[in-house]
C-alpha cells in the first residue's frame, strides 16, 4: 500500500518524465537497429523509472545464477558504450531530480531512488528488475 501511493506521487511529481527520457533513448536506440540491445535495457529501465518503488533492479547474474550475453564481456564492453552516448546523460538528469527532491524532507525518498537510477542509468545493460525482497525477522 504504501509503495503504491510513493510510486503514484512519484509519478506525478517527475517520475514520468525520466520514464520518457529512458524511452526515448530506447526507441533511438531501436531506429538503428545496432542499438537493439540498448533499447531493451532502455525499456525496462524506463518502466522500472516509472514505478520505482517495491521493485530494484539487481544483475541478471545474481538474480539466476548464470551469465547471459549482457552479463558476461559483451555486457560490459555495451556498458561502456553505453555511458559514452547515452548513460551519462541520463544519469545527469536522475542526479538534477534528486537535487530537487531534497529540498524538501518529503522528497528525500523521490531523491534517493533518483540516486539509485543515475548509478543504473551509467551501466543498465545484464541489469533486469524484480520485486523488492522484504526483510524478514
Amino acid at each position: 500500500m504504501i509503495s503504491s501511493l510513493l510510486n503514484i506521487l512519484w509519478v506525478v511529481l517527475g517520475g514520468l518524465v525520466m520514464a520518457m527520457g529512458w524511452w526515448l533513448a530506447g526507441l533511438l536506440c531501436a531506429i538503428t537497429i545496432v542499438g537493439l540491445p540498448w533499447a531493451r535495457s532502455c525499456f525496462v529501465i524506463g518502466r522500472f523509472s516509472l514505478w520505482p518503488f517495491g521493485q530494484e533492479a539487481i544483475n541478471r547474474r545474481d538474480h539466476s545464477g548464470r551469465s547471459d550475453l549482457g552479463t558476461g564481456p559483451l555486457g560490459l564492453i555495451g556498458n561502456i558504450i553505453w555511458f559514452l552516448v547515452a548513460g551519462w546523460w541520463l544519469a545527469i538528469g536522475h542526479i538534477s531530480s534528486a537535487l530537487a527532491c531534497f529540498i524538501t524532507i518529503v522528497g528525500i525518498p523521490f531523491g534517493i531512488q533518483h540516486l539509485k537510477l543515475a548509478l543504473i542509468a551509467l551501466a543498465p545493460v545484464g541489469m533486469t528488475v524484480v520485486p523488492a525482497r522484504r526483510c524478514e525477522h
